[in-house]
């Protein structure tokens, strides 16, 4: 029997982690930490996604985060936080950025499109960059909406397009649609990570 996607919750509000968790439970595998360093210790080869908050004691979820990347983990990292981005986090190696409350629909489908994509090809790339365009051009003030920074963003993602074999899939999936029109999939999961307990 194939197993499920193993999430991992990070949050230092212990039951902000655990409220989570349960909710998140029928779908998936789900474990907890509720440190920065408990979080690098509990992260396996198994482990699918990791909903990471950003503002933590000690080491932050920006912290976390690099280390994960540094350690070449090969999982999808969500932040979930109530810290309201900016263009710094154009530079973060994260796959999407959910900002707190979160209902359970959002996150299953955010969890769900992770899961189906291949962390490092041309379309989860390109599904990364559209994350951070569409989270920075809802949350900048206008005056910042025609910066450098995310020009250069938007150029990315038109690379990246172009990139794709079949450019038409980035028009037609919902993936690239607001987070508003993406409703979660139907059919169940599996995960897509190797067996095993190595950290």
């Amino acid at each position: 029997m194939a197993s499920r996607p193993t999430v991992l919750v990070v949050d230092d509000e212990r039951d902000a982690a655990d409220v989570y968790a349960l909710r998140l439970q029928e779908e998936y595998d789900t474990e907890v930490a509720y440190s920065g360093e408990a979080a690098l210790g509990a992260v396996r080869a198994d482990t699918d996604v990791v909903l990471l908050d950003r503002r933590m004691p000690e080491m932050s979820g920006g912290e976390v985060l690099r280390t994960l990347r540094e350690r070449s983990f090969e999982g999808s990292v969500i932040m979930l936080t109530a810290v309201d981005p900016g263009l710094e986090v154009v530079d973060m190696p994260f796959d999407e950025y959910i900002t707190k409350p979160a209902e359970k629909e959002k996150l299953v489908a955010a969890i769900n499109r992770q899961v189906e994509l291949d962390r490092g090809e041309a379309r989860a790339q390109y599904h990364e960059v559209r994350s951070k365009l569409s989270v920075l051009e809802r949350e900048l003030p206008p005056d910042q909406l025609n910066s450098k920074t995310l020009s250069r963003l938007r150029e990315r993602a038109n690379t990246l397009k172009q990139q794709l074999s079949d450019a038409s899939v980035a028009d037609a999936d919902p993936d690239f649609r607001s987070e508003s029109d993406i409703a979660a999939p139907t059919t169940s999961l599996t995960s897509r990570r190797p067996t095993g307990n190595s950290s």
